[in-house]
Formats: structure tokens, sequence, C-alpha cells
């Protein structure tokens, strides 16, 4: 099915809409870490470095609002919660490995671009 040129923006919208908490710095990590399998809240916080417990919360809250996570309540003194993909969750890793595995491929070639733009951009304001 070929969009109108109509279409595109409500397509791009729509991309947007879901890659801009999926493609954040946190969810990548934090879906990633739960790739490995279920884990408790001190097990993901422990694994994603450089995460504070406030945004570890608001991230994994935001993921499970899109359906990426699911979170489970044990009813036990103190409570014990534990977070695992969804279907939705591990459909999005490869994809995020996909694009893991490029940047790792082009890395170099983007340091170099910049390189070569920082340069441009200095000689021009010389």
């Amino acid at each position: 099915m070929t969009p109108t040129s109509g279409s595109i923006p409500l397509q791009c919208r729509i991309v947007n809409d879901v890659v801009s908490l999926a493609g954040d710095k946190w969810s990548v990590l934090i879906v990633i870490q739960l790739g490995e399998g279920r884990q408790r809240f001190t097990e993901v916080k422990r694994s994603v470095e450089g995460i504070s417990q406030k945004m570890l919360t608001v991230t994994l809250r935001g993921l499970e609002r899109d359906g990426y996570v699911l979170r489970t309540v044990h009813p036990t003194i103190p409570p014990k919660v534990e977070y695992e993909l969804t279907d939705l969750g591990r459909g999005l890793l490869e994809p995020l490995r996909n694009l893991g595995r490029w940047a790792i491929a082009n890395h170099q070639a983007i340091r170099d671009a910049r390189a070569r733009y920082d340069v441009r951009l200095q000689q021009a304001a010389e």
C-alpha cells in the first residue's frame, strides 16, 4: 500500500509517538536489560549504570503504560515487585539490537563526520 502525501505526516506522528519513549536513553537500556528475563527493581537498577531510583521508576511506568513491560506485585511482606517484557517489549528487542549493531559499526564514521563539521564550523567563525 502506497501512502498518499496526506498520510505521511500522520505516519510520522505515529512513528514519533512510539519511538519517543522506546528510543530514549534509559528505556533502551532497560528494555535490553529486561531482555535477559524477569527482574526485580533493584536488579534492574544495579544493571543500568547511572540511573537514579526516581528515573528508573518513571521509565518503568512509561514502558508499562505503553505495553512493553509487565509489572507483577507478589503479596509478600515486604512486597516483591518484578518486571518483565511483554510480547510487545520482546518484539522491540530485535530492532534495538539491530540499531545497536548499526551504531557500533558506524560509530567511527559518525565521529569523523562530527570532527569534519566542527572544523568547518570553526573555520567559518574565524
